[in-house]
């Protein structure tokens, strides 16, 4: 397993607006976000987190994101006192047996997977028109998944993007691909760079693509949901937006 840098130089990546949960006072510390392999045994996760404790980090969060057979994928929210630690980090963690680091990242703030599917459902809410509903939708997931890009497809028509999408042809490719499989289109695994999620009673799907930080299956069920939810409201703004027809006779 690798472990990913991005080093003091690099830009913070970006996330949502509301007030993070972690304290918003600025600090010397900076906010370090660690994706763990992790053998799903008793006492595994407390080893861990002691390592982290060695090198004065502060663990903020650990979220589940994966489990699978004798193995789970953990992120840890981590304060760290500075990002010249993070290299000493990633080797105290890797002394505990069978645990391997993934990726390490250094965020703005740390991302809140409730509240910004909260956050998210709340925007779908407020849209007046299928439109904007579709704009929301694509706008809210890039920024939830911190996606390099985002696509709502109809076939090879493009009803809304954010981020520089592959073409519709090339879209259109991907949304065939992954729904031969069952347990991709299902949300239980994919490919590490791209989530898929189609719309049951719309022919439409929903794409995201994110290089270099792979999906897991908590989050592709967290699009599936969404997608859910955006469903059930693009029917209701259509019914809410079609003419009835002692509407078109009071208009006569």
């Amino acid at each position: 397993m690798r472990s990913c840098f991005w080093n003091a130089g690099d830009t913070p990546a970006p996330y949502a607006d509301p007030v993070p949960l972690d304290d918003p006072a600025p600090t010397a510390s900076v906010h370090v976000l660690v994706r763990v392999w992790l053998p799903d045994r008793p006492g595994a996760l407390g080893l861990v987190a002691s390592r982290i404790g060695a090198v004065r980090g502060d663990i903020i969060g650990v979220d589940v994101l994966e489990r699978g057979t004798d193995v789970a994928v953990d992120e840890f929210a981590v304060d760290l006192p500075g990002p010249d630690l993070v290299p000493t980090l990633v080797r105290e963690i890797e002394e505990v047996d069978g645990a391997s680091v993934e990726e390490v990242r250094l965020v703005g703030h740390f991302p809140d997977a409730r509240l910004d599917a909260l956050e998210s459902a709340a925007a779908l809410c407020e849209a007046a028109t299928v439109e904007e509903l579709h704009a929301a939708l694509v706008a809210q997931t890039n920024r939830e998944f911190l996606a390099g890009w985002t696509a709502l497809v109809n076939g090879t028509r493009v009803l809304a993007q954010a981020g520089e999408s592959p073409s519709p042809d090339v879209l259109d490719a991907l949304v065939g691909g992954t729904s031969a499989s069952s347990l991709v289109s299902g949300g239980v695994t994919g490919p590490d760079d791209l989530a898929v999620a189609a719309f049951s009673d719309h022919e439409a799907a929903l794409l995201l693509g994110r290089a270099g930080h792979p999906l897991r299956r908590r989050e592709r069920g967290q699009l599936l949901a969404l997608v859910r939810i955006a469903e059930r409201a693009w029917q209701l703004l259509g019914d809410y937006n079609r003419p009835r027809a002692h509407d078109r006779h009071a208009s006569a």
